[in-house]
């Protein structure tokens, strides 16, 4: 049965006075890695811990993710919050993202927007990807902020520049659509099929239309086929009907 909360190794084995407290965090979130990698989430759950309570930002993350995921602890959303958080406050990126999609998503806090895009910026203007494609589609869509669809372009090419698939998968839409930058549909597809390859489920969905309806591609009923199935195979549901939609009007077409 999964413990509540993360013991701690022996009393031997923990001694913080051997090296600087940082130094013996990171040890002991690398120790918790290698333990997740082998498959032994509780023990890399109990080395998390360690690392989170000696202030290792990263291993406060992956403490966290434990608690959301239920890997290795009991699953406590409100928990892992509040180890995002103390990795969110020693100004370290990772943790300020996923803060911000807590906040985005209303998991183990009271969803908030704002706040939202408040701890996405945080980790944006640090330079992190993930961050800034989230920070993107916020301003594009106007979650948690006034739409503005140029600054969601401005935030989404960031993103992609640094290879980014989220990024690449907006930017694209972007210029799809001429939403915040000038229509260009080569653009478009260049850039969802740079997000599709990284095995985006969405852009491999987008590119997938753009194969089957001809648009800024030659039209082409297998290559729509191939990028639909990759996006179902990762569950996206949309391109699992699309697929559904082909085989029946291919078994129409054979049958007359």
């Amino acid at each position: 049965m999964k413990q509540k909360a993360a013991k701690k190794p022996q009393k031997s084995l923990y001694n913080p006075r051997k090296s600087k407290v940082s130094i013996a965090g990171a040890a002991w979130f690398h120790e918790g890695l290698i333990s997740a990698l082998a498959g032994r989430q509780e023990e890399a759950a109990q080395f998390f811990q360690v690392g989170a309570e000696l202030g290792s930002a990263e291993a406060q993350v992956a403490l966290g993710y434990c608690f959301q995921k239920g890997e290795g602890v009991e699953q406590d959303l409100e928990q892992a919050v509040s180890w995002f958080r103390k990795a969110a406050e020693q100004e370290f990126a990772g943790g300020q993202v996923i803060l911000g999609y807590c906040y985005h998503k209303g998991l183990g806090v009271e969803q908030d927007l704002e706040q939202a895009v408040s701890w996405f910026r945080k980790a944006a203007d640090q330079g992190d990807g993930e961050a800034q494609a989230a920070l993107g589609y916020c301003y594009n869509k106007g979650l948690g902020v006034e739409q503005d669809l140029e600054e969601g372009v401005s935030w989404y090419r960031k993103a992609a520049k640094q290879g980014y698939a989220a990024g690449q998968s907006g930017l694209g839409y972007c210029y799809m659509k001429g939403e915040g930058v000038e229509q260009d549909v080569e653009q478009g597809i260049s850039w969802y099929q740079k997000a599709a390859k990284q095995g985006h489920a969405e852009a491999q969905f987008n590119l997938a239309l753009c194969y089957e309806n001809g648009t800024g591609v030659e039209q082409d009923a297998k290559q729509a086929v191939f990028w639909y199935r990759k996006a179902a195979k990762q569950g996206n549901a949309k391109a699992q009907s699309k697929l559904d939609e082909l085989v029946k009007k291919k078994k129409k077409h054979a049958d007359q």
